[in-house]
């Protein structure tokens, strides 16, 4: 009998899983109580606030560590999501804002201890707050959005109180306590591994934990394999609930037909980052549960560098997003797994202040070339298109169909292929005219969407587009407490966005979580990561 490459790995592979589950004293319970996920991805650092951290090191964290307050969640049409506008304690039995909302009061559970048995206290949490807004780290930016910004904010109210204090009452202050940078640590023991030139403990907390949350890390191999172990003292939970599973096992397996085969049979439990054409395939066999869920708070984009020509000029932006053969791509690239952002029925004002919304843009051949005509290029130009090597899978075949149409209007494009570091480089750089990627805001309010990717200076406004009625707009509706207002302001920029077209909007694709047929209980997280504290095996 012949085994090829791909039997070959899935075997070799899945004996590693068994091989690496821990020998316990209850072996017969240890695969029912054992969760196995598979991941193209790999888990760098057990730090997410250390730039560079991997997507899977920002799951994994979610696990491990405590935040003083988490996203609830909600079933729509029988599946899980994150609420964005419900948060409730988590490290935190309580909290409250003050009427001027000015200043936040969390009352921590007195009850909470840390991996090493020992309690968690309002102090740890003050060291923990101060080094998020103080360490050279993701951390401190994403908490700039949320008007964190001084360790001065941070006050100890009392045994087991942390008041913290805003100059203005920011919409975002309290969310961004629920992220996977504001993670709370066990700050004798991080001070313990602290030196003079690292004094937030940095090095260490790469390769340790020093948590409280819902699982301890067993062992951690770096890009390979990490082990947990539930903390049967977690008081953080929904009602207290302890997780399911005693043990989780999070394996790196490059290849996505391998992660795919393991789980089909059975030597795996989940997986987030198949190929959408192997799921089409799973799906038909019928072997695994697939639950397919829109990415809500993200999105892909073609978008225009609008400091160089001719990108700077609206009338060639218009003329390409009427070029885009939106269908056809969104077949290509996702085989219709996800969620269209264009072909909007609105014009002027949007019906819903909610974002992303599918922008008013369709393919209109003759319309861009009477755009392009009014923008002086009766005759087209030539121009660059670039997409990352590690995305080719989806923009390979964009990239084509933009080539394609965009010939038709006499755009001579070439395509430029870079790796997933040049792309994230020549982006920072601003040295990209034409391209696609994806964004996602952990923090799915309009405002934020449009702060983090059309104002400033800086990597994450993609298309490098300043308007100064966005930046108007979008530090008004940061601080503004009316619902009616907020909601005209949001409204206001989604207009202009669909007018002046820095990017094209063109979907939100599915994450598709394909799991066994046993496992229950998967949300989809704003931090598009596995959250195995709700998972249960039926």
């Amino acid at each position: 009998m012949k085994i090829d490459r791909r039997q070959y790995l899935g075997g070799s592979l899945a004996a590693g899983l068994v091989a690496s589950l821990p020998l316990g004293s209850a072996q017969a319970q240890s695969r029912a109580e054992t969760l196995r996920q598979v991941t193209g991805g790999t888990i760098n650092t057990l730090d997410p606030t250390m730039p560079g951290s991997s997507r899977e090191s920002f799951g994994l964290s979610m696990n491990v560590y405590d935040r003083l307050v988490a996203f609830s969640r909600k079933q729509v049409d029988g599946k899980w999501f994150f609420d964005h506008n419900a948060i409730r304690g988590e490290l935190a039995e309580r909290f409250e804002t003050s009427p001027d909302g000015l200043k936040i009061t969390l009352h921590l559970r007195r009850d909470a201890k840390w991996h090493d048995g020992t309690p968690v206290t309002a102090e740890d949490v003050k060291w923990s707050l101060d080094r998020h807004v103080s360490a050279k780290s993701l951390a401190a930016p994403q908490f700039q959005t949320g008007s964190l910004t001084s360790p001065d904010q941070f006050r100890i109210a009392g045994p087991g109180v942390i008041e913290v204090h805003l100059e203005k009452p920011d919409r975002l202050a309290l969310a961004n306590l629920a992220v996977p940078y504001a993670i709370m640590i066990n700050s004798t023991l991080a001070k313990k591994n602290a030196t003079p030139d690292d004094p937030w403990a940095q090095k260490w907390l790469q390769n340790n934990s020093a948590g409280s949350g819902a699982y301890m890390v067993e062992t951690f191999r770096p890009g390979e394999q990490v082990i947990l172990r539930r903390n049967d003292s977690w008081k953080g939970g929904a009602e207290g609930k302890l997780p399911f599973f005693r043990r989780v096992i999070c394996q790196t397996v490059p290849e996505a037909a391998t992660r795919a085969n393991l789980i089909e049979r059975g030597d795996a439990d989940v997986s987030i980052d198949l190929q959408a054409s192997d799921i089409t395939s799973l799906e038909q066999r019928g072997r695994v549960k697939v639950q397919s869920f829109p990415q809500t708070n993200g999105f892909t984009h073609i978008s225009f560098n609008t400091t160089i020509a001719p990108f700077d000029n609206v009338k060639v932006r218009q003329a390409i997003a009427a070029a885009l053969p939106y269908d056809d791509m969104f077949k290509a690239a996702l085989f219709n797994r996800g969620r269209p952002l264009f072909g909007g029925n609105w014009t002027g004002t949007p019906p819903t202040a909610d974002f992303p919304v599918a922008m008013p843009v369709s393919t209109d051949l003759e319309r861009a070339k009477a755009l392009l005509t009014e923008a002086g290029f009766p005759n087209g130009f030539n121009t660059t298109f670039t997409f990352s090597l590690g995305a080719a899978a989806i923009a390979e075949p964009v990239a084509a169909l933009v080539q394609e149409s965009l010939g038709k209007i006499g755009i001579k494009v070439e395509i430029q292929k870079v790796t997933d570091a040049q792309l994230n480089t020549m982006q920072s750089e601003k040295k990209l005219a034409f391209y696609t990627d994806a964004g996602t805001a952990w923090l799915p309010a309009t405002y934020y969407f449009f702060y983090l990717y059309f104002t400033r200076d800086q990597r994450w406004n993609f298309a490098s587009w300043n308007n100064p009625r966005i930046v108007e707009l979008a530090n008004k509706a940061r601080f503004e407490q009316d619902a009616a207002a907020y909601e005209a302001e949001c409204k206001e920029m989604i207009s202009i966005l669909a007018d002046q077209m820095p990017l094209v909007m063109l979907y939100q694709p599915n994450m598709d979580a394909v799991m066994g047929k046993q496992i229950e209980g998967f949300t989809y997280q704003f931090y598009r990561q596995i959250d195995f504290r709700d998972l249960s095996r039926a």
